[in-house]
């Protein structure tokens, strides 16, 4: 595991899984909303947005969580780990409502500097209008992966902790851990 592709929509868990694989495996970290957005809210313009995604895809190591789908083909074609999360939307609204209480008027440790949490029903109109698309997109990608790549489609809380248990159970023993390249 050298370059991990994690996707998902929001409320997935993709930054917490992201920072939990980095701990793990010393791999470096990317959060696309790093790329996506500037201080103070200010969207990146997206030709910007695209050359930084794909610096970090050519990087020889990384996790990069999070969307940009201008390079998803790019991304893919260099990961040798696809993880979708695969979350009912009631859960991941409960976990952006959860993370906006808990961050209110603060900065993320996954968004850039100057971007507090606020509640944003633009935001929250895009996870209502994309929750059947954005879900399709990210499956679809467990077909597109080439035959090196290990897929995780992990669909729930119990699935990222089993997948995570699997990591530490391969560090314990001072073994590799073995991910298969089927479904979980």
């Amino acid at each position: 595991m050298k370059r991990v592709m994690i996707v998902g929509q929001p409320g997935s868990g993709k930054s917490t899984l992201a920072r939990l694989l980095g701990e793990r495996t010393g791999l470096p970290v990317t959060h696309v909303d790093h790329i996506h957005w500037q201080p103070g809210w200010v969207e990146r313009p997206r030709p910007e947005r695209v050359e930084m995604a794909l610096a970090v895809e050519r990087r020889p190591d990384w996790i990069f969580e999070g969307g940009l789908s201008d390079t998803y083909a790019h991304r893919l074609s260099r990961a040798d780990t696809l993880i979708v999360l695969d979350l009912p939307l009631w859960l991941r609204a409960w976990r952006v409502a959860r993370r906006t209480l808990r961050h209110y008027r603060r900065t993320r440790p996954d968004l850039p500097a100057d971007c507090p949490e606020r509640f944003d029903a633009e935001f929250w109109r895009w996870i209502w209008d994309t929750r059947h698309t954005a879900a399709a997109k990210n499956r679809a990608l467990i077909d597109e992966a080439g035959p090196g790549v290990a897929v995780h489609h992990l669909t729930g809380p119990r699935a990222v902790r089993r997948f995570l248990s699997t990591l530490d159970a391969g560090h314990k023993s001072g073994q590799k851990a073995r991910h298969g390249t089927g479904h979980d």
